[in-house]
């Protein structure tokens, strides 16, 4: 029960950062199509922002998790969020 709950908070987190990239890269993108944004992103090296900023999403779908006490859930999204914030490091570097 303990590693089905942290792989379905994994999962959320993970969607939670797709759909925060997204909502990002629309907000951001001047009215470009997402997919344009993503290959400007990668072409001009602010990917690991873009993927910073839609990581925010994380902590909302964190805080949701730790209020219903489903504290297995909310360390799948922390997981997953230590694991993007290395991600954005060795991409940095």
């Amino acid at each position: 029960m303990i590693k089905k709950d942290i792989i379905i908070g994994i999962l959320i987190g993970l969607t939670a950062n797709i759909i925060g990239v997204f909502i990002t890269a629309t907000l951001f993108g001047n009215g470009d199509s997402f997919t344009t944004v993503i290959k400007a992103a990668i072409a001009e090296g602010f990917i690991g922002k873009l993927v910073s900023l839609g990581a925010i999403l994380n902590l909302v779908v964190f805080f949701i998790f730790i209020k219903k006490k489903q504290d297995y859930r909310a360390r799948g999204v922390l997981l997953i969020t230590v694991f993007i914030a290395i991600f954005t490091f060795i991409i940095k570097f």
